[in-house]
């Protein structure tokens, strides 16, 4: 068999920064390891509870700036920003408000953090899918894989750390890293949404975000729960394309596809605990069925069992203060 060249910036983009470092290491457990979600929301005059998400919340920029800095304080490295435009629209998607996010947060913090930026485009569309649509409401992989593209290298261009493809579209990742490489962010890794399931267990994100979908759902093209083939192929198919990290979503009931899929792709493989995961721990707690923050743990402990090598977590910013500083 002839041996393959890796293409260049393959493996030293995991290299380059610290907080990548650490993020993949193997041998510890700590607040490193985890990312914290932020939702910026244009035109919002005041901070918006989201029921279940605890202290996450929908966040005006200058606010966001705020939670940043205090979750970097208590050692929080790597945020994954979700950008909630005022305008939807179902053509070309703009990028002037995640833009202008991107550098306000990355000028206050600059490298003291690793910002990811969600890729995707249902919080951009009135009919809130996760795809452009043809006439028919079908999918329009053409136009969406341009438009993803084109938020991944605005995400770049304004100086966003990462970008997180997490729109399950065929050919997605491969068509963002041309990209990226093709405007000269050769640096800049993926983490990939790999495998997402079409789950029950997203409504709380759903909100916060202001993405449910006007029709239908997501089965179409997120993976049937039923499906532990395809969800391995998933994350497969990612890592062949150029991801550098991969994911399962949800985390807790995706916990067994952590370890195939980190023998079938050599990649670092996390996982995210999604809203409604992290909002059932809540609403135990307010019955005083369980200990939040044991419990929490507890998820957390069981994810890493499993082989995750980070968490997204909507309870990133409590890991030192319980006991996971590293």
């Amino acid at each position: 068999m002839r041996a393959t060249t890796p293409a260049p910036w393959s493996l030293l983009r995991m290299r380059q920064s610290p907080h990548l470092r650490d993020l993949v290491a193997e041998t510890t457990f700590g607040v490193k390891q985890f990312v914290q979600p932020v939702f910026v929301v244009e035109d919002l005059r005041a901070p918006e509870d989201v029921p279940g998400l605890g202290d996450t919340r929908r966040l005006p920029l200058a606010s966001a700036l705020d939670a940043i800095a205090d979750d970097a304080d208590r050692g929080v490295r790597h945020f994954l920003l979700f950008n909630v435009p005022a305008d939807k629209q179902d053509d070309e998607v703009g990028t002037e408000h995640l833009a202008r996010t991107i550098a306000t947060i990355k000028q206050a913090f600059g490298a003291r953090i690793f910002l990811w930026i969600d890729v995707c485009l249902c919080a951009y569309t009135t009919h809130g899918h996760c795809a452009l649509l043809d006439a028919r409401s079908a999918i329009d992989l053409d136009r969406t894989l341009s438009s993803l593209d084109r938020i991944a290298v605005a995400s770049a261009d304004a100086g966003a750390d990462g970008v997180a493809p997490s729109d399950m579209m065929d050919g997605r990742t491969r068509s963002i890293r041309a990209a990226l490489d093709g405007a000269g962010h050769h640096a800049v890794p993926i983490m990939s949404y790999s495998t997402k399931f079409a789950s029950s267990f997203y409504g709380p994100f759903r909100d916060a975000a202001a993405s449910a979908p006007a029709f239908g759902d997501r089965r179409h093209y997120q993976i049937d729960v039923r499906g532990r083939r395809d969800a391995i192929a998933a994350s497969v198919r990612c890592a062949g394309e150029g991801a550098d990290l991969l994911m399962v979503k949800p985390g807790m009931t995706s916990a067994d596809l952590i370890a195939p899929i980190t023998r079938a792709t050599k990649k670092p493989v996390g996982a995210y605990q999604v809203s409604g995961e992290y909002a059932a721990l809540f609403l135990l707690a307010e019955r005083k069925l369980v200990d939040f923050d044991s419990a929490l743990v507890e998820t957390w402990h069981v994810l890493r069992r499993a082989g995750a090598a980070f968490i997204i977590s909507y309870g990133a910013r409590r890991a030192a203060s319980l006991g996971l500083a590293s």
